[in-house]
């Protein structure tokens, strides 16, 4: 069994517990918040995109959010990854067309961060079935926030692998996190990004690049 697959399985037991958060769709908002949660997790925000997305809600208090829990399986092969951006691509683009002044925040926790790695344009293995954010639309994505991304394993992360949103991403890897970090030993650790100040962090940073 994987050090993935372990700390997988820890976030299926953990997540029963955790209330999930709802894709919440308002027509033409000022800022639009993409989630793809992590494996295992029940359809919704997980339990790290729902403090995220609050945190960003509160940072962002004097203009409308609008978000969108991606909505893919995210089951225990990894697979769904690629699925995963084609629906996350498939919501931005259609929100692009409809609403010409909104703008993105697209972020993801663990095979979530794959989904987000995929859709801007970073390769891994679920790569060939998902999809990439159109170059058009591209400047319109403000920020890129990450938690667990596994091609921390290949030594990578977004702010160095991608030429495009590189300046407006920021990644979260835990010490001892077995899915981001080489060596990683501490399953649990895959399990704090929402309660340890990550996603606080990265709400913040998120809401600093939206408003320039």
């Amino acid at each position: 069994m994987t050090a993935y697959t372990v700390a997988a399985l820890a976030v299926s037991a953990f997540f029963v517990a955790q209330p999930s958060g709802i894709a919440n769709a308002a027509p033409c908002s000022d800022v639009d918040v993409s989630f793809a949660r992590g494996t295992g997790e029940f359809p919704g925000l997980g339990i790290t995109g729902t403090p995220f997305v609050d945190r960003l809600k509160s940072e962002l208090s004097d203009r409308s959010v609008s978000t969108y829990a991606v909505n893919y399986a995210a089951d225990f092969t990894q697979a769904s990854a690629g699925p995963g951006s084609r629906d996350l691509v498939a919501h931005m683009t259609s929100v692009a067309a409809s609403c010409p002044s909104t703008t993105f925040v697209i972020a993801g926790y663990s095979q979530g961060a794959t989904v987000v790695t995929n859709a801007v344009g970073v390769r891994t293995t679920s790569s060939i079935t998902g999809a990439v954010i159109p170059a058009d639309i591209a400047d319109r994505v403000d920020a890129v926030v990450v938690f667990g991304n596994p091609i921390g394993l290949r030594g990578s992360k977004l702010e160095t692998a991608s030429s495009t949103y590189g300046s407006r991403a920021l990644s979260f890897c835990n010490f001892g996190d077995p899915v981001c970090q080489i060596g990683g030993f501490n399953s649990f650790a895959h399990l704090q990004y929402g309660t340890n100040g990550s996603t606080t962090q990265g709400a913040q940073f998120a809401a600093s690049q939206v408003r320039g």
